[in-house]
């Protein structure tokens, strides 16, 4: 992992960390990697989503990207999905979006598309970061009075709409949906975009102010969304983050269908439409086990990958699969979307629910979610690592996992800037898993005290 890009790009406090200074170099140095891979004057896309702090550093990053030569191209608000489709269909040389995604208002972020529409690679990043953080007087000088220009350029969110209704035009008459923009970037997309198929739309969460994105609404609070359903007699509700990059959804009777479930509802009908590439879904460590096991009772395949949005669409790419995702809602379906698109995501699901004639609750019943156990457990930094070689924990770890078999599983990882050890059992008992995750921490915890100086 690198020091200033995770696995969901640059994030901070915005303005205090994530700085003016801070985006303005990473302007200059995007600018001068993203010209290695362009032919003729770079042009960058920026786009941003509602909070209050988007405009300064989304001026930042165009003056670092103007004074490196480079043309940056202002998008406004949009969905960062869309920011990615139009850098590729306008042949922009790279795209940068100013989001925090799912996320509180005090924070800002920063993530880079390549000329391709999909996250900057690894390598990129790495180069980024030297540029920024090591060798800045690595950017090379251009030549005096020769400068990249602003532009603003208002179509983005119409165009992207147009797309969406040409590449997909679903029927969803005779549904009544409600959905929760998160007073977010789908704010100005999403009641087009689904009312346009024929569904009644019932919008909540779209009244963005510059400080209410992601609070109290959208996918990570969606306890408004669940009575908002029931209390208006929806049959189905569809909640996005304040990016529109995830999706998740309710039933009609309130409850929660959450991206494992949109993914097993998808998968099976992809299957019965001869559409889901060599009929396999992508599977990471955050799934529950109880959509591999959707997947074994279905016929349907499962490859392994690293969690992320980035690792799950490199490894989907690279062996033509046609579906992922995570459950927190970064649904992807690389034929269709080169990023997590939560808002193509809310029409596949609401396609499958009108074709299947089923009440959304009876897809959320294709999943029977096995229990889960979650413990962190801080450890120094000077033993990052060490406990992957120590007998006694990896040895607990393996005895768990073969006791479970393929009725559970045991995911054990180190994660953080202040690291944690995150231990993770899935199981069908849940005295049983949590039994083992307990023994599990203890063992760590008193493994990695041996190693403390007395």
């Amino acid at each position: 992992m690198g020091r200033m890009f995770g696995k969901d790009g640059m994030r901070g406090i915005a303005v205090t960390e994530i700085t003016c200074e801070l985006a303005l170099q990473t302007g200059r140095a995007a600018a001068a990697v993203l010209a290695e891979r362009s032919g003729g004057k770079v042009k960058i896309f920026i786009g941003k989503d509602t909070r209050s702090s988007s405009d300064a550093i989304a001026a930042a990053l165009c003056a670092g990207i103007c004074s490196a030569g480079a043309d940056a191209v202002l998008l406004g608000e949009v969905p960062t999905p869309a920011l990615a489709w139009y850098v590729r269909e306008k042949g922009a040389s790279g795209g940068i979006m100013v989001t925090a995604s799912h996320i509180h208002a005090e924070f800002s972020g920063i993530k880079l598309f390549a000329a391709d529409g999909h996250r900057l690679s690894d390598d990129r990043e790495d180069a980024l970061e030297r540029l920024i953080l090591d060798n800045p007087a690595d950017i090379v000088p251009i030549p005096r009075r020769e400068y990249g220009r602003m532009t603003i350029d208002d179509s983005a969110v119409d165009e992207y709409i147009s797309h969406m209704n040409e590449a997909f035009p679903s029927d969803l008459s005779g549904l009544k949906i409600a959905v929760d923009c998160a007073n977010g970037c789908a704010s100005s997309t999403a009641e087009r975009i689904f009312s346009d198929r024929g569904a009644e739309v019932l919008i909540m969460g779209n009244e963005p102010d510059g400080m209410n994105i992601n609070k109290d609404c959208g996918s990570t609070h969606v306890d408004a969304l669940m009575r908002f359903v029931t209390a208006n007699g929806c049959d189905c509700g569809i909640a996005f983050d304040g990016a529109a990059e995830r999706c998740l959804a309710v039933d009609e009777t309130g409850a929660l269908a959450d991206g494992d479930v949109i993914i097993a509802a998808c998968a099976k009908d992809m299957k019965e439409q001869g559409r889901l590439s060599h009929n396999t879904i992508i599977f990471t460590q955050a799934n529950n086990l109880g959509l591999l096991q959707f997947a074994r009772t279905n016929g349907i395949g499962t490859s392994a990958s690293s969690t992320g949005e980035r690792s799950m669409i490199r490894r989907m790419l690279e062996c033509g699969y046609s579906l992922g995702g995570d459950p927190a809602g970064h649904i992807l379906f690389p034929d269709d979307s080169t990023s997590a698109d939560g808002q193509l995501t809310g029409l596949r699901l609401l396609e499958v629910l009108k074709r299947s004639g089923s009440k959304m609750s009876g897809l959320s019943s294709l999943i029977e979610k096995c229990p889960q156990v979650m413990l962190n457990v801080p450890i120094d930094k000077r033993f990052r690592e060490v406990w992957k070689n120590d007998r006694a924990i990896t040895g607990i770890i393996d005895e768990f996992e073969q006791i479970l078999g393929e009725d559970g599983r045991v995911v054990v990882r180190e994660a953080g800037k202040d690291p944690v050890i995150r231990i993770r059992i899935e199981g069908r008992d849940f005295s049983t898993i949590n039994t083992m995750a307990l023994q599990i921490a203890d063992t760590i915890k008193e493994r990695l005290d041996l190693y403390k100086p007395h």
